[in-house]
C-alpha cells in the first residue's frame, strides 16, 4: 500500500498533505508556490510509493464549481497524463479553510503563527486528506 498525497490548490501557494504509508493518518506536508507544484510532486513521487493523488475540489455552497477550477481541471488533467500510474481524485474540499482557521486556533498556537497563509493551506491540505480517507473507508 503506497501513500495518498492531497493537494489544496491555490493560485499562489498550493498546500500539500500526505498519508502515512498504511494509509491512516494524515499529516501536512508542505507549501509550495504554485509555480512549483507539479515539479514538487515529480520529486516527491519518485522519492516515495504515492498511489493515489487528491485534489481539492472548490465548490460552491448551491453545489456549483467555484472559479479555482478553471486552473484545476487543467492541473488535473497534466497529472493524469503525467502520473498513469497514480489514481487521481477530486474530493469536495467545501468549508477545509474555514476548518483548517478554526483548528490551527484551538491548538492554541500564537496569533501571529494563525497569520501565516502557508500553515493553513497545510492544514487544509491534511483535512482534506483525512476526509478522503474516512469516506474511503465506508
Amino acid at each position: 500500500m503506497g501513500r495518498i498525497l492531497a493537494i489544496d490548490y491555490g493560485t499562489r501557494r498550493t498546500g500539500l498533505a500526505v498519508s502515512d504509508p498504511l494509509q491512516i493518518i494524515a499529516g501536512a506536508l508542505e507549501t509550495v508556490e504554485t509555480k512549483q507544484l507539479e515539479r514538487y510532486i515529480a520529486d516527491y513521487c519518485a522519492k516515495e510509493d504515492v498511489t493515489t493523488i487528491v485534489v481539492g475540489k472548490p465548490t460552491q455552497m448551491n453545489g456549483e464549481n467555484s472559479e479555482t477550477m478553471r486552473f484545476i481541471e487543467p492541473l488535473v488533467g497534466r497529472l493524469r497524463h503525467n502520473f498513469p500510474d497514480k489514481e487521481i481524485v477530486l474530493y469536495d474540499e467545501r468549508f477545509t479553510s474555514v476548518l483548517a482557521q478554526r483548528t490551527i486556533r484551538e491548538s492554541g498556537i500564537g496569533k501571529m503563527a494563525r497569520r501565516d497563509k502557508a500553515l493553513v493551506d497545510k492544514v487544509a491540505a491534511t483535512i482534506i486528506l483525512q476526509s478522503y480517507m474516512d469516506s474511503a473507508k465506508l
